[in-house]
């Protein structure tokens, strides 16, 4: 059986030992319970948060995330709109900010396990 790739398991949030498990309870789609992670990997049974305020990190890939999503939203209505009024940046940026809000928490979470865990693909826990 062909494993996935590491890029693969981050895009659909897969546990790093297994890459089978999903790191979180609910689908992406679900906005209300988008935070939900389960403690343990329902595949492989690796307990996600390796030790007390473990994700705390998460907040600096967070931050490069919205930096991101804040100059794209920015150039985008610059180039798009000529520059238009300051009220407009104002209101159009943080709403586009909490449309990303799952994806932000989410793949934070995610990309900070894959680089600061120190955990890695290991095909006995696979099968």
């Amino acid at each position: 059986m062909l494993k996935k790739s590491r890029g693969q398991a981050i895009l659909e949030g897969r546990c790093p030992r297994c890459r089978k498990g999903n790191m979180f309870v609910y689908p992406f789609s679900n906005f209300l319970k988008f935070y939900k992670m389960h403690t343990h990997c329902p595949v492989c049974g690796l307990r996600f948060e390796i030790e007390p305020g473990f994700f705390f990190g998460s907040m600096y890939i967070s931050y490069i995330f919205s930096v991101g999503i804040l100059l794209g939203s920015s150039f985008l209505l610059y180039f798009t709109l000529n520059d238009p009024k300051m009220w407009v940046y104002i209101v159009v940026i943080p709403l586009v900010t909490l449309l990303f809000l799952p994806f932000l928490f989410r793949y934070s979470r995610i990309v900070y396990m894959y680089l600061f865990s120190g955990i890695s693909y290991n095909n006995k826990y696979s099968n």
